[in-house]
């Protein structure tokens, strides 16, 4: 049996929302790296070939034969700060697609697993972050043990992959011998992004493991007591304590405006010692009789008190009374079917009494 102090309890959504604020997320690293990593080295695997084209370009133009005709004759100081800036501003532009896609698949893949989230909980200062023993105690974690079994099993399958597919590289390699230096070098290039290409594919089923080890984490850092839940749920809803005293009172008030309207009625109608309903009927702003009090046991006998009291004439007719408790809420007109015997009680009522339907109206 789980002690009262011990954590079995999942986390509530208030608890995973302040969670959130201070950053605490189901995030996996592996999978942002993982997805960048296939991204821009299939980008490059596409655009090599036209990047080294741009990048030659440049250079060609500093290495032209007017270019080298300017430099022997000496260069300024600005001439030779517009070539250097040239020359940064035509790599940029060159380099802007790649970096911009970088940027852009960086914060898709984060975005993907935790959606929209700014917070600056994690840059501020903790003691325990500079805390010999928390540190201590961080170095032989579980997480450490499980990133270090992480990349013993990373490294052995990249050198697989790359041990693999450098040897059928090799039967390559002999074919570029006599070949343009320059279409070989493209080639090669596109076998070394090929293959960084495959090891990032492979690490795929890495991170979908670490992205569930790290959803298993989160859920299981976040988990509460009993009492941390019941705490939380008094914060939020209220002390059941006080909300049960408050809704005593309001029913006592309640009790009490419909135990003074008793008065008012033109007829009690009982079971009868276990049910009473007080109706009252004024032609003039009703157009049927309405249920000014009820209630059930003590507080039907409340209203026989009441009511003989003040004179109110009581009627035995228990299953009407029943039927008019169960179906009526206090100040509801009662339902047509009933409209016939109540009429025939009021009439009765009325000619006892000396009384008319007006005459009940104006009291």
């Amino acid at each position: 049996m789980a002690s009262s102090g011990e954590k079995t309890e999942k986390a509530t959504p208030k608890k995973k929302q302040d969670a959130r604020k201070k950053g605490q997320v189901r995030q996996s690293q592996d999978v942002s790296t993982v997805i960048c990593a296939i991204v821009m080295f299939g980008l490059l695997y596409i655009i090599w070939e036209w990047l080294i084209q741009g990048i030659m370009l440049i250079y060609t133009e500093i290495l032209s034969t007017d270019s080298l005709v300017n430099a022997s004759r000496g260069l300024t100081g600005d001439e030779l700060g517009g070539m250097f800036i040239h020359i940064i501003t035509n790599m940029a532009m060159l380099l802007a697609p790649i970096f911009a896609a970088a940027i852009v698949i960086g914060v898709a893949a984060n975005f993907l697993q935790v959606g929209p989230l700014f917070t600056t909980e994690s840059l501020k200062f903790k003691p325990s972050k500079i805390n010999p023993i928390s540190g201590f105690k961080r170095m032989f974690s579980i997480k450490t043990v499980v990133d270090l079994f992480k990349s013993i099993i990373k490294v052995t399958i990249l050198g697989y992959i790359a041990v693999s597919t450098y040897m059928g590289m090799l039967e390559k390699f002999p074919g570029y011998i006599g070949t343009d230096p320059y279409s070989a070098f493209i080639n090669f290039m596109r076998e070394a992004f090929l293959l960084a290409l495959r090891m990032c594919i492979a690490l795929i089923f890495i991170a979908i493991a670490d992205f569930l080890y790290q959803w298993w984490k989160y859920e299981k850092d976040l988990r509460m007591t009993k009492q941390e839940v019941k705490d939380e749920f008094k914060m939020m809803e209220g002390d059941p304590q006080i909300k049960g005293k408050i809704k005593a009172k309001q029913r006592q008030m309640s009790m009490m405006r419909m135990m003074s309207a008793v008065p008012e009625a033109d007829v009690v109608i009982t079971n009868p010692t276990h049910y009473a309903v007080a109706l009252k009927y004024d032609n003039s702003t009703n157009s049927a009789p309405i249920v000014i009090a009820k209630g059930q046991d003590y507080v039907a006998l409340k209203i026989r008190e009441i009511a003989k009291e003040n004179g109110i004439h009581l009627v035995e007719d228990p299953p009407l009374a029943q039927a008019i408790f169960s179906l009526c809420e206090v100040d509801d007109e009662i339902p047509a079917e009933f409209y016939q015997a109540i009429a025939d009680i009021l009439v009765h009522v009325y000619k006892q009494t000396g009384r008319t339907p007006e005459a009940a109206a104006s009291g």
